[in-house]
């Protein structure tokens, strides 16, 4: 796969999992036989939209672009760049 299909497939599967609207992919990485992919989706919508909580999740596919597992590793408001909650 190449990294154009393996960051729509992790868009994809973040917004059928995670039922949530993903903002965008942060990062992508291959390696060996799998690819990481930091997909950021909206997790709280809030008035001001500065004060959206975001969530950074990191998505193992395999060189087929099946999911190997995922998970969250950051939250944070829209506004600060500072890290809500780091896990």
């Amino acid at each position: 796969m190449s990294a154009l299909d393996v960051h729509q497939a992790a868009c994809d599967l973040a917004e059928s999992l995670l039922k949530k609207k993903v903002e965008g992919v942060t990062g992508m990485t291959k390696e060996a036989d799998q690819w990481r992919v930091f997909v950021e989706v909206l997790e709280r919508k809030a008035v001001p939209d500065t004060q959206d909580i975001l969530g950074v999740y990191e998505f193992s596919l395999d060189d087929k672009g099946d999911l190997v597992g995922y998970r969250r590793v950051e939250l944070r408001r829209r506004s600060d760049r500072n890290v809500v909650e780091d896990l």
